[in-house]
């Protein structure tokens, strides 16, 4: 607490003073333009990452970046995502999972919490699709590559279960809303962005441009070109090993056969 205190007195006298004109501005009202939709994780700071200023977005954050599909939850992320959207009138949703998220982690031995922790046991299980799809296509994956896989597919689990919410549908169908999915990596503080044209999640940059309200997270074909999702450095693994490069593997899939390396990020039926 005593930290906390001296940050009070530092922000009051420091930030505050010198951005006096902001807050006066914003104690009129809000007009963020981004939802973003995160974990609750201490590790995960939205307005750090982004170096968004004060009253930039409008945050919504939970166990797992979970949003329960329209009327599936009475919790308060579909009221919120009403207000963002009615009342605020933004135009950009962001879904953000994160590397070692430990909500997933508890989805993959989901059934492990129910007499432990019951609250988070109910809570989690607004993320079944997730576990599903992940069980029934990445059996081959453990440890943290299927933890990587679980967090990439919760995100655009979460990007599907936002267009069950009327609000979300009518304004995409209007073309005035755009969903995005992001990874931020804690420890590299590299943000990737799911790219509907490759199928993958990629640098955010490169999709900024060319944004489109029409998604199929989990397409089932391969798409010629695609840049696969660059993990960070975690294997030494040549391109002559059992899994060598001849031209079937994935740059940056040296770890796995030719048949995995397509299926990762690309889902399934």
């Amino acid at each position: 607490m005593k930290k906390l205190i001296e940050g009070l007195q530092k922000f009051q006298t420091g930030y505050f003073r010198s951005h006096r004109e902001l807050f006066e501005e914003l104690s009129h009202g809000q007009h963020p333009r981004i939802l973003f939709i995160t974990c609750s994780d201490s590790r995960v700071d939205p307005n750090l990452i982004t170096q968004a200023d004060v009253g930039d977005i409008f945050v919504i954050r939970n166990a797992g970046n979970i949003i329960p599909p329209f009327g599936a939850a009475n919790g308060g992320e579909g009221a919120a995502i009403e207000y963002a959207i009615s009342a605020l009138d933004i135009q950009q949703v962001i879904v953000c999972g994160h590397s070692h998220c430990g909500a997933m982690k508890g989805l993959l031995k989901l059934n492990s919490l129910q007499e432990k922790m019951p609250l988070v046991y109910d809570w989690l299980k607004h993320a079944e699709a997730t576990r599903r799809l992940v069980k029934d296509n990445y059996a081959n994956l453990e440890g943290e590559e299927l933890l990587e896989v679980t967090v990439a597919e919760n995100v655009l689990t979460q990007l599907e279960n936002l267009q069950t919410y009327p609000v979300i549908h009518s304004r995409l169908h209007q073309r005035n809303l755009t969903l995005h999915g992001w990874i931020y990596r804690i420890e590299t503080g590299e943000v990737l962005e799911y790219d509907r044209a490759s199928h993958d999640f990629i640098a955010p940059q490169s999709s900024i441009i060319d944004t489109e309200p029409e998604y199929s997270f989990h397409p089932n074909c391969h798409i010629p070109g695609s840049t696969p999702f660059k993990r960070p450095a975690t294997t030494t693994a040549s391109s002559n090993g059992k899994n060598g490069h001849n031209g079937a593997s994935l740059p940056g899939y040296e770890q796995f056969s030719p048949e995995q390396a397509q299926r990762i990020y690309k889902g399934s039926h």
